[in-house]
């Protein structure tokens, strides 16, 4: 099988749907002219024309609004954020807007959008465009939100976001663009909302999603190699959560540890650990551990950054003391 880069499985299903459907097109800012921030939309427009793929002024709440209102009217738009640090300028046209239309107007009107770019840490770029918000959008009704963690996750939940009636958070991340995988030349859909266990294992769960998913699979090796067999399941999507996947591993290995890039108040961990807890709490042999970020505004030192989020090493740390294992 092939091997493409985590970029190039995103244009590939956005272009596959946009060449199936006419009503699909992308927007955002320097997806045309310049092929994209990332270059996830490279030769797009050369394909499709100024129509359909639509360089935007810097204005997210523009765009975004644009792109609810065609969405309401038969059209079905892609909109890109070249981070989701700059969506928080479009929220009210995501919350108030896209996300509650369809109850609102008592479901005379789908708003099938699909609003992606990348989320979380990307390296020294600070606070204000370093944040992971996926527990935002998972808090509203209305909203899917999707974060792959490879590149054949992307390519099949893109390509089923982008076809869904309702509005669809994708979120990647600047530092998974390159990261290459085998990708299928055929077409395939991933339905959202179901969770991969990614390594099977009978001593301790791992959960996870999205970038951080490559510090679980990381500390999982490491683990193995001191004896102690780690199942690691990917969420894939944030809303809905595939809690019964996550339930059936924890009732096999009887502990868990939660890892996610974002701060520990009303994280997505959180809601996991308060769903286990209540559904599988007889089959817990140790109190269920998080690993999120630290509780501050990321700092830019490098040395800050390794401190403040999740890695190896507070992974590890963390199974240990659910496997009860001396230090």
């Amino acid at each position: 099988m092939r091997v493409i880069e985590f970029r190039e499985a995103l244009r590939e299903a956005m272009s596959e749907e946009m060449r199936r459907d006419d009503k699909i097109f992308l927007m955002g800012e320097e997806v045309a002219e310049y092929n994209g921030a990332y270059k996830v939309s490279k030769g797009m427009l050369a394909e499709f024309g100024a129509k359909r793929v639509i360089d935007t002024p810097i204005a997210e709440l523009g765009f975004a609004g644009i792109g609810v209102g065609a969405a309401s009217n038969g059209l079905r738009p892609i909109i890109e954020f070249m981070t989701f640090n700059f969506s928080l300028v479009a929220i009210d046209q995501i919350i108030n807007s896209a996300a509650k239309m369809y109850s609102m107007s008592g479901g005379q009107y789908n708003v099938p959008i699909v609003f992606r770019g990348p989320t979380a840490s990307a390296g020294m770029l600070s606070s204000q465009h370093s944040q992971a918000f996926e527990n935002w959008f998972a808090n509203c009704p209305g909203l899917k939100v999707v974060v792959p963690s490879n590149p054949y996750d992307a390519k099949g939940l893109l390509k089923t976001a982008i076809r869904d009636n309702d509005p669809v958070i994708f979120m990647e991340s600047e530092q998974m663009y390159g990261d290459k995988a085998e990708v299928p030349e055929e077409e395939y859909l991933i339905p959202i909302g179901v969770a991969d266990i990614k390594k099977v294992g009978t001593d301790v769960t791992i959960v996870s999603f999205g970038k951080i998913m490559k510090v679980a699979m990381a500390a999982a090796k490491e683990l193995e190699g001191e004896g102690i067999s780690v199942e690691v399941v990917d969420l894939r999507s944030v809303r809905p959560i595939d809690y019964g996947t996550v339930i059936q591993s924890v009732k096999k290995t009887n502990r868990l540890v939660i890892v996610e890039e974002a701060w520990p108040l009303a994280s997505i961990s959180s809601e996991i650990t308060f769903k286990v807890q209540k559904d599988a709490f007889d089959y817990l042999d140790a109190p269920i551990l998080r690993v999120t970020t630290a509780d501050t505004p990321l700092p830019y030192a490098p040395t800050l950054i390794e401190a403040s989020l999740p890695n190896v090493s507070k992974v590890v740390k963390a199974v240990k003391e659910v496997m009860y294992v001396s230090k």
